[in-house]
């Protein structure tokens, strides 16, 4: 859960006149969630944030869904999705059910001829290749290989690249994205036995304050339409804020994982939670040191949820021939565990360097058109 948080200029008490150097007041802008009772941020404006000039094409943006149903395991080949110039182009959704959408994007070039806002959805992006500057209207957050970037929905963002080699894992939630809440005490704090700490964040900063007019292209999702609509007034042209609602980092890197003298399951790896689905972080770490324990993880059936795991480095120690940006799935009922041998390879390990982002679904996903054209068709018989 995001700490308190504040950059630029703000007065003394919210809700009072906040007068300009020059004369006149600033606009001031409750962003918040649920209600009036969720998270929330005050902002303030040089310019009404109100100020449509004009509504511009609207696109369908729904995802193609191929199967609605299935009990097949897949494994879908991430880096064979094409890269693409345009940010939002290049994202593919590839699973998808009524509470998040995933997928991949391997865009070439930054995000700057126009604004985005997803107005249906928190993202979750996670790095896999690149560097560059995530840019929102509550400042600039640094990002490499490795970070978790969370936007909360209604953010409107640009996105620098360094170069023309990016690879994203996404989530779109229709849930807030918080910290897990058994790591946190009654006062929203990280505890000590939690795997990562507020020091881990990465906060807004460097403020960008642009006191302009003109016209500004801001793409807003909502209700699966991608709607152009120009403001008069530049997105980013906040002077001030304050508050818990605003974008934030995690890198992977700085989770430290919990292990023990037998296997651990799955949730002492748990990063993010929803009402919805669950994310998981599988980083190096030492394995359990039982003189008769099994590294590898017990066969099992995840009965109440699907279990997506993206493969992001290293050698996965309970799969057979996976790679970086291969994307695992098994449907929730069906029993999956280590492939054939793997269980045997694992006895007398003492460390993994598997780096995964897994994801669990409390829903059935249904897979995308654009998901079988890098399906594998094979994987369910992998365990032969």
């Amino acid at each position: 859960m995001p700490v308190y948080h504040k950059l630029g200029k703000i007065p003394p008490k919210r809700h009072t006149q906040f007068e300009k150097p020059n004369g006149g007041l600033f606009y001031e802008e409750l962003f918040g969630t649920i209600g009036f009772d969720g998270m929330a941020t005050l902002a303030y404006h040089f310019q009404r944030p109100t100020m449509v000039k004009a509504i511009l094409e609207s696109v369908d943006a729904s995802p193609k869904i191929a199967i609605e149903k299935s009990v097949q395991s897949r494994k879908l080949i991430g880096f064979n999705i094409e890269a693409k110039d345009d940010f939002l182009d290049s994202r593919i959704p590839l699973l998808l059910n009524k509470d998040v959408l995933i997928g991949l994007a391997a865009p070439r070039n930054s995000l700057k001829s126009y604004f985005y806002k997803n107005a249906d959805a928190d993202e979750l992006i996670f790095v896999h290749k690149g560097t560059g500057t995530l840019r929102t209207m509550l400042g600039n957050i640094p990002f490499e290989y490795g970070d978790y970037l969370v936007i909360p929905r209604g953010m409107i963002y640009q996105i620098d690249f360094d170069t023309n080699d990016n690879r994203l894992f996404y989530l779109e939630s229709h849930s807030p994205l918080y910290t897990p809440k058994r790591y946190r005490n009654n006062f929203g704090q990280l505890s000590e036995h939690s795997p990562f700490c507020e020091r881990d964040y990465k906060l807004p900063e460097n403020l960008e304050t642009h006191d302009e007019k003109g016209d500004f292209i801001i793409k807003i999702k909502k209700q699966g339409i991608l709607h152009s609509v120009v403001y008069e007034a530049h997105p980013f042209d906040v002077v001030g804020w304050d508050g818990y609602n605003f974008p934030w980092g995690f890198s992977i890197h700085n989770f430290e994982p919990i292990t023990g003298r037998i296997h651990q399951p799955p949730p002492v790896h748990q990063t993010f939670q929803t009402d919805a689905f669950v994310v998981c972080s599988f980083c190096p770490r030492l394995f359990d040191y039982h003189p008769k324990s099994i590294p590898a993880p017990y066969n099992h059936s995840n009965i109440d949820s699907d279990e997506v795991l993206y493969y992001v480095d290293g050698d996965f120690m309970s799969r057979n021939d996976v790679a970086a940006g291969h994307i695992s799935l098994h449907p929730g009922g069906i029993p999956h565990g280590p492939h054939p041998g793997a269980m045997e390879r694992s006895l007398g390990k003492t460390e993994t360097y598997e780096l995964a982002v897994m994801v669990d679904t409390f829903r059935p996903l249904m897979l995308t058109e654009e998901a079988l054209k890098i399906d594998d068709g094979k994987y369910y018989q992998s365990w032969l």
